[in-house]
């Protein structure tokens, strides 16, 4: 699926990056503006490494991970390389769309992001 992300469900269980994603989905991209292909290289290991996840596909420019939330759900995580642009963008959404995913997605990519950017987590231990 290289070279865009799938779009987010009408209904507030998912978050992306996208120019076309709704208000209540958006998110900032990831910034890889200094060198692309080494935070791209970063996150695919930062995300390989992240609590119940698992790598479905990864490529030069696309990355598709599954998480499992701490409640049992399984979410799709994509990640697009845009060295043009300096950025990461990034989808986070309910595998099974529900009425609502209890803010699961955005606190992932928000983790992520913090440990992208070299922060610390503080507060919960887990993304989701």
């Amino acid at each position: 699926m290289s070279g865009r992300l799938s779009p987010c469900s009408f209904f507030p269980t998912g978050v992306s990056s996208r120019d076309d994603a709704r208000p209540r989905h958006r998110v900032e991209p990831f910034d890889a503006s200094e060198d692309p292909q080494a935070a791209f290289a970063r996150l695919k290991r930062l995300v390989a490494s992240a609590p119940r996840t698992v790598v479905v596909t990864a490529a030069a420019d696309y990355l598709h991970a599954r998480c499992r939330t701490w409640l049992g759900f399984v979410d799709d995580v994509e990640f697009l390389l845009c060295p043009a642009e300096g950025v990461i963008h990034v989808r986070s959404a309910s595998y099974i769309s529900l009425f609502t995913d209890f803010g699961a997605n955005r606190r992932r990519v928000e983790w992520l992001r913090r440990r992208f950017d070299g922060g610390r987590e503080t507060g919960r231990a887990r993304p989701g």
